[in-house]
């Protein structure tokens, strides 16, 4: 008989299982880690329930989820805020389908308008889905040059003019630098950014699995920074900011070229590029690095709306919101930010 059980926040025994499982399941992700559920709620505050499937005494499904409650957004239970990828991962489609069961009933006792999985695929062709965003992912050659020619010629010329243009990057052991170049740059975009203690958080929870590098002007100045995860054999670099002088001096290109090396350097197989929308000038950034876009499937549950929800810049009811924000003083946005972004998820 497969049972479904909720993973308290303070059972070590029962997270260490499941992050076991969630290594060895061919469809867990970075984002099925327990240590979200830590994070999430320590940062946020938010409602947390992770659920796990087990048969004859061992984990064979994990579903993380967590409630997110605005009144400018809405009330939804997603797999999971602030992630990019999630949704079920089992060992078969009896314990997918309970924990889905179990979501669901928990998403109705709770009230929520929706529940929303961030599947990598679809599974179920009768649920209401979106699919605004697509993923890059490249494999890693064994070999540094072979990395190198294996990026576009243009997109190599400027890898060339950072290298050229005395670019160093190193990895930091705090978050201070990329904080100041994540949140001015997020703010140039007309978005509020995650609070600081939120990547603090990050790199104290899952430790030699989070890293920042940050890559600096030949006379010391950031320029441009980027929070890594590792999972398995592949590195996700998730969150980045740079400087307006970046793009001059080619500090984006040089930063993901020193953290492909050090990839390449360390064994990893996989570059995940990560989510972007398609039509906009990150899509068209990995693009130009040779990556090949791959869809991501979200399907909902909609329980008391009637529309698939659309919390992102291109709703053009935001845009009047965005230009307000970037006439924000930097310092007002950064303290603002942090209640606005906990409810968008």
């Amino acid at each position: 008989m497969t049972t479904v059980r909720r993973l308290a926040p303070d059972d070590g025994r029962l997270a260490a299982a499941w992050d076991e499982y969630v290594l060895a399941c061919p469809q867990a992700t970075f984002f099925h880690r327990a240590g979200w559920q830590r994070v999430l709620r320590e940062v946020f505050r938010h409602d947390t329930h992770f659920l796990c499937a087990e048969r004859g005494g061992r984990i064979v499904g994990v579903l993380p989820l967590a409630r997110v409650k605005s009144l400018l957004f809405g009330h939804s239970l997603a797999s999971l805020p602030f992630a990019v990828y999630g949704g079920v991962a089992a060992d078969d489609e009896d314990a997918a389908l309970l924990l889905e069961a179990a979501a669901e009933r928990l998403g109705r006792g709770m009230g929520v308008e929706h529940l929303e999985l961030r599947q990598l695929a679809r599974r179920h062709e009768g649920w209401p889905r979106q699919e605004l965003y697509v993923t890059f992912r490249k494999e890693i050659l064994p070999d540094e040059e072979a990395n190198l020619l294996a990026i576009p010629r243009k997109q190599r010329a400027m890898v060339r003019k950072g290298i050229k243009n005395g670019l160093a990057a190193a990895f930091d052991d705090g978050v201070e630098r990329f904080f100041a170049l994540y949140a001015d740059n997020v703010h140039r975009h007309g978005t509020p950014a995650m609070p600081r203690r939120w990547f603090q958080a990050l790199r104290r929870e899952f430790g030699r699995d989070c890293s920042v590098l940050t890559v600096s002007a030949p006379d010391g100045r950031p320029l441009s920074s980027v929070l890594s995860f590792y999972f398995r054999d592949e590195i996700l670099p998730y969150y980045a900011g740079d400087d307006e002088a970046a793009r001059d001096l080619a500090a984006n290109d040089f930063k993901y070229w020193e953290l492909m090396r050090h990839a390449c350097a360390r064994g990893l197989k996989t570059f995940d590029y990560g989510r972007s929308k398609q039509g906009t000038g990150p899509y068209a950034f990995k693009k130009n690095w040779g990556f090949e876009p791959t869809p991501l499937t979200y399907e909902y549950r909609l329980f008391s709306r009637e529309a698939v929800p659309q919390h992102n810049p291109s709703n053009a009811k935001y845009q009047l919101l965005i230009r307000a924000w970037r006439r924000m003083p930097l310092a007002m946005a950064n303290t603002i930010g942090p209640h606005i972004v906990r409810s968008l998820g």
